[in-house]
């Protein structure tokens, strides 16, 4: 499905795989193409993002428009035309390799979030009375009110205006957890603040 957005051309984009749709066979020469509404549904744009789609394969002889016959297909051989002139518009391959440097860059953002982290917490034990903010280690017991909720459910910062840095579960440390973590019974969280937060922590965990 195509969404409209004011920065890309979607409706060059519509055409392109009108365009596409044709050389395949979907459609054959002398054929009529569905109507605009049929077309907006299809794409999920307005009709009028379709009659710019239209226009642009009219003027490239792909298609006719006419008031009796409506959109009928006119070339195969303006189709691939018409696809190679665009063809350095935004493809799925190019949008595929986008998404993977984006992963790589946030696998690499993420390391270098885990090594700050631990120089956070080395320079914490080694400097600690320098420090304002320091880490603070909590279990999580049977009563606890966070057990069984993700990080965001507890709005966790906003009781306590501290930050989980690390959980520690069956003796391995997960550095920088998402909001999507989950609290287990045995886990031993590591969070960054000042010294009101160890008493907004405490009060927090084990209220009654």
């Amino acid at each position: 499905m195509f969404s409209e957005s004011k920065e890309k051309p979607i409706y060059k984009k519509i055409a392109i795989d009108i365009a596409n749709r044709i050389i395949q066979g979907d459609f054959a020469i002398g054929e009529r193409l569905y109507g605009r509404s049929v077309l907006s549904s299809h794409y999920n744009v307005s009709p009028e993002t379709i009659r710019k789609a239209i226009i642009l394969l009219n003027e490239m002889d792909v298609v006719e428009v006419t008031k009796g016959s409506g959109i009928v297909v006119k070339s195969v051989d303006n189709c691939l035309k018409f696809v190679d002139k665009f063809k350095d518009m935004e493809s799925i391959s190019s949008l595929k390799k986008s998404i993977l440097n984006l992963m790589d860059e946030r696998e690499e953002i993420e390391k270098k979030l885990d090594i700050q982290i631990n120089d956070l917490m080395d320079y914490t034990s080694r400097f600690g009375k320098s420090n304002p903010f320091r880490p603070f280690e909590f279990e999580i017991e049977a009563g606890c009110i966070v057990l069984g909720k993700t990080i965001a459910e507890t709005n966790f910062w906003q009781k306590t205006k501290a930050t989980i840095i690390g959980i520690r579960r069956d003796g391995k440390l997960s550095l920088s957890p998402g909001p999507y973590a989950v609290f287990q019974s045995g886990d031993v969280f590591v969070a960054i603040g000042d010294e009101d937060s160890y008493y907004k922590i405490k009060e927090f965990l084990y209220k009654k």
